[in-house]
């Protein structure tokens, strides 16, 4: 039996770089509440990233649930938000007690709609939650215009964007705020993690009483918060991650080549289209399975490819409108894009490392599956 080839392997510093760092902990016995590192790396993300706030979270869903509770939205408000997308985006608004409203996506790269918002916005309507899907940016320019046109908020799941530019300028500089994954998963990763980036300074202060109880000291607390503090092993982990984060990306940019040079020769296998402008990161590689055309499905690759010990993902399905916590909710919601894309995503094993043979063993059974292994 040949070894399983994941469909992901979260990026690691080495060993003894990661222990050394952490020595220290055992001296001062400083390891939450905001300690040295976490404040080392809040500013050498801010810096990294290019934006001018950044506030670190104990991870992404916290950091994204935070940020729209931070603009004090009335409650039952509506968020134009995507179905293409981890359900942590729609928790995060429902969380709130606040209405996800789903707009339809582009089958071209994957993020919302953006001729299509318009005509959802209701007098309800506070804000835009799109989400760069695994790092195709979404048309930031006409979103932005649109929420300018209507007094709207435009919050972005940048989850999947890290270290990403567009048009020259950092992804997290986009909208009133950004929320940034670093999970274990992703290309960056603090083991678990995130953090939110914005312009208004003010949004610092909030955030850090929602993220710390309100706390302004020690026999004062000033509002109601949460608990989403980052540890300081988790900050240790994203010190050294990201001295090793542009060696990350141009490994992982390697393999996509590598990748794309065997897939594209395969007609019922396509890759979502290029966004002009964009320096990427690589984050993941998604194709798009034509189904049942020649006899062939997504599932049905899906299915060789396990038996192979080869685990793919097909990630995101379903769309967050048709998961069963909705009960049905939104089942005649006009989603006909994101539903027919989740029925035909699949996405490969891809992580900085995975070497050439494990490589040519997913393409092998790709090829075999379209060949000869047909449903």
């Amino acid at each position: 039996m040949e070894d399983k080839i994941l469909v992901t392997r979260p990026s690691m510093p080495p060993f003894e770089e990661y222990v050394n760092e952490i020595k220290s902990l055992w001296d001062s016995h400083w390891i939450t509440n905001m300690g040295t590192y976490h404040q080392q790396l809040e500013e050498k993300l801010k810096n990294y990233l290019e934006v001018p706030s950044l506030s670190l979270m104990v991870n992404g869903h916290m950091g994204l649930e935070l940020a729209i509770q931070a603009f004090d939205f009335p409650e039952g408000s509506e968020i134009i938000t995507t179905p293409f997308t981890f359900i942590s985006t729609t928790h995060a608004i429902v969380r709130n007690r606040l209405k996800p409203v789903f707009c339809d996506i582009k089958q071209s790269d994957g993020t919302i709609d953006e001729t299509k918002i318009e005509d959802l916005i209701t007098e309800n309507t506070v804000a835009i939650l799109p989400v760069h899907v695994y790092g195709n940016v979404c048309n930031v320019d006409e979103i932005q215009r649109i929420a300018d046109k209507y007094n709207l908020k435009v919050i972005y799941d940048a989850a999947h964007a890290f270290g990403i530019k567009y048009n020259g300028k950092g992804i997290g500089n986009y909208g009133d705020a950004s929320i940034f994954s670093f999970h274990a998963t992703k290309v960056f990763n603090t083991i678990e993690g995130g953090a939110v980036t914005f312009s208004d300074v003010k949004l610092y202060d909030k955030l850090y009483n929602l993220k710390n109880f309100g706390i302004r000291g020690e026999e004062l607390v000033v509002s109601i918060g949460a608990n989403a503090k980052m540890n300081e092993f988790s900050a240790i982990m994203g010190l050294c991650n990201l001295k090793h984060i542009d060696e990350t990306i141009k490994a992982r940019e390697k393999r996509c080549s590598y990748y794309n040079e065997k897939i594209s020769e395969l007609k019922d296998i396509h890759l979502f289209n290029k966004i002009d402008n964009v320096v990427t990161n690589y984050a993941y590689y998604p194709i798009i399975v034509d189904n049942k055309t020649d006899g062939i499905s997504r599932d049905g690759l899906y299915k060789y490819l396990r038996s192979k010990e080869i685990y793919s993902r097909k990630y995101f399905y379903p769309i967050t409108a048709d998961q069963a916590c909705f009960k049905n909710k939104y089942r005649n919601n006009q989603l006909d894009n994101a539903r027919e894309l989740s029925d035909k995503i699949l996405v490969l094993p891809f992580y900085e490392d995975i070497q050439k043979s494990e490589m040519d063993r997913v393409i092998d059974g790709i090829y075999e599956y379209v060949n000869i292994g047909r449903d």
